[in-house]
């Protein structure tokens, strides 16, 4: 009767640990990269401190959240050396069995979009998409274009943007599901899809060295920083092309970002977040920083933004109402990728 009770009571208790140690993990958390450290940091976005790092592999460069919040994708970039993601349990704090890619190396850009996580494959020239429901690649297009780096999935996955950053372009996927009687743009009625299925590739010739873009919030344009010429390309999604070339003075732009209501747009260039008006396309602010600047995300409510000052081995907090930086984190050496994750 003794040892049944002492079991029931660390039974309980385990059960009360574990609990204990779930809501641990703040909600929403701050995914922030570390390359040199090769972990992941859980930041309260509260207090902006780290309350657990966890390894995720060699040369992580990417990261996003599923959209139940609970587990992390990373991607091992290595400039092609490496073909995984990492996986990590956000609600245990612990790694899981990476994805091994197979012959899709250099993974960097991710998002998680209908259940699935898509990547670029910059080594292959591709992109894919990876079910955690079947544990399987379950799609990859070639892109054809030279260091396909970074991408956007819309709502539905019907159509996708990578930037291409030695080609100096940007390619438009668009899918078309035909009936028989159906053609799409190019192909005959009754004629033969094209090779890799019912998607359609644009390729729109931009500025040198496109890096980091975003869409807009109601999906009409792409915004692309040109890390070369320090221009901004404006594309308009629907006529799929470039309707205005910026001379935003951003040389080694990194990543772009709009805010969650459209109105600003932050550019991570060197030592500066160079902050722009979206509507009127005028810069409003050049806010030092630091020594470089990479990753960019602005929170969901949009009242603050962070920038991976990876020299400095901080992330830069920025007050979006005032345009100051209001904070630094410490989230390990080289920070980078982050991403949000909010359980639900």
């Amino acid at each position: 009767m003794r040892s049944s009770l002492c079991s029931l009571l660390a039974a309980v208790a385990f059960t009360v640990a574990s609990s204990a140690f779930a809501q641990s993990t703040p909600n929403p958390a701050l995914l922030v990269l570390s390359k040199t450290d090769r972990t992941l940091a859980i930041v309260d976005p509260a207090s902006l401190n780290a309350v657990a790092r966890i390894p995720v592999g060699n040369d992580p460069h990417e990261v996003v959240a599923s959209s139940d919040g609970k587990t992390a994708y990373v991607s091992n970039y290595g400039f092609g050396a490496y073909h995984t993601l990492a996986v990590v349990d956000l609600v245990a704090r612990e790694p899981l069995p990476a994805i091994d890619l197979g012959a899709l190396h250099g993974p960097h850009g991710l998002v998680f979009r209908d259940g699935k996580v898509w990547f670029t494959a910059e080594a292959a020239r591709s992109i894919g998409s990876y079910d955690p429901s079947t544990g399987k690649i379950d799609w990859v297009m070639g892109i054809g274009q030279n260091r396909t780096h970074m991408l956007y999935v819309f709502p539905g996955a019907q159509r996708i943007l990578t930037t291409n950053v030695n080609s100096g372009t940007v390619t438009i996927l668009e899918k078309y599901d035909l009936k028989p009687a159906e053609t799409m743009p190019g192909v005959p009625r009754g004629g033969i899809l094209p090779p890799g299925g019912d998607w359609l590739l644009t390729v729109i010739p931009v500025g040198s060295r496109d890096e980091g873009f975003d869409v807009l919030p109601d999906g009409k344009e792409a915004w692309v920083a040109n890390a070369g010429d320090g221009t901004i390309s404006i594309i308009d999604i629907a006529s799929k092309r470039v309707t205005a070339t910026l001379a935003a003075n951003v040389p080694g732009a990194n990543r772009l970002k709009f805010t969650p209501d459209g109105k600003l747009v932050l550019v991570s260039a060197g030592p500066n977040a160079v902050i722009f008006d979206a509507a009127t396309r005028k810069e409003i602010k050049r806010l030092p920083i630091g020594h470089g600047s990479g990753g960019i995300l602005v929170q969901p409510d949009g009242t603050r933004a962070f920038v991976a000052c990876s020299p400095d081995n901080y992330v830069a907090v920025i007050d979006l109402k005032t345009l100051s930086v209001v904070g630094h984190i410490d989230a390990g050496g080289n920070p980078d990728g982050m991403a949000w994750a909010v359980r639900q």
